[in-house]
């Protein structure tokens, strides 16, 4: 059973060019990310194809929407086999309860996260769009309301780790995004730690994207990560 704690960011513009980077890689040391983009160009026979292929596959479409309408969105995407999915907290309650029941119906529920605050967005960036309150405050408030509505878990910035793992228990999922090993830049992150550091401060899931699909050899990259994970004294899931 995949128990890796790094899911490979497949942000690719179409599948011939995604298939080339999972070949690279092995189902039994990650897992694999499909976002808006390459769903929107290859839909759901790529995902399929993986998940065949023995990936787990989160599928990140980030649903927000009246609750009916999330609701069959999270039920279609259940039919896929993902092994998690995901939607915006900012959806509200009703919205959030309504995906939790759509996933309860598969066979075999995938894992329901709900989005708090995306790791591209900073202090100003949040003032601007007129959330009340500071960043960190934001991210607790939607993570408190999604464990309230019964999803297993939020996707955050590793730097709330430490405070969403302190209010939110140990069993709850924190998938963390922004994840740069020491020599990586930051791209388009303004909130980027390292692996080591991630995991140290309770994330459960980490997502890397350029760091591995842009290396001249993923693998090597993917073994090194998951080296540095399994280095540290204790993984907290």
């Amino acid at each position: 059973m995949n128990d890796s704690k790094i899911i490979v960011a497949l942000d690719y513009a179409e599948a011939n060019a995604a298939l080339q980077l999972v070949k690279q890689l092995d189902p039994a040391l990650c897992r694999l990310k499909i976002g808006k983009e390459l769903f929107t160009a290859a839909g759901p026979e790529l995902v399929i194809r993986l998940v065949h292929e023995g990936y787990s596959v989160f599928l990140d479409l980030k649903f927000h929407d009246i609750p009916n309408t999330v609701a069959k969105a999270c039920e279609a995407a259940s039919r896929l086999g993902v092994w998690m999915l995901n939607v915006h907290a900012a959806g509200g309650s009703a919205m959030m309860r309504a995906a939790r029941a759509a996933v309860d119906q598969a066979p075999v529920p995938p894992l329901l996260v709900a989005v708090t605050v995306l790791t591209s967005l900073d202090q100003t960036a949040l003032d601007e769009i007129g959330f009340a309150g500071d960043l960190s405050s934001t991210v607790l408030r939607l993570a408190k309301l999604a464990k309230t509505c019964g999803l297993d878990g939020v996707v955050c910035s590793a730097q709330e780790a430490p405070m969403l793992r302190h209010e939110l228990g140990a069993e709850f999922n924190l998938v963390t995004p922004g994840i740069r090993p020491a020599d990586a830049g930051m791209d388009d992150q303004s909130r980027v730690v390292t692996p080591a550091m991630a995991i140290s401060n309770g994330s459960s899931y980490l997502v890397v994207g350029r760091p591995i699909t842009q290396a001249a050899d993923p693998l090597a990259v993917l073994q090194r990560i998951n080296r540095e994970i399994a280095a540290l004294p204790q993984i907290t899931a």
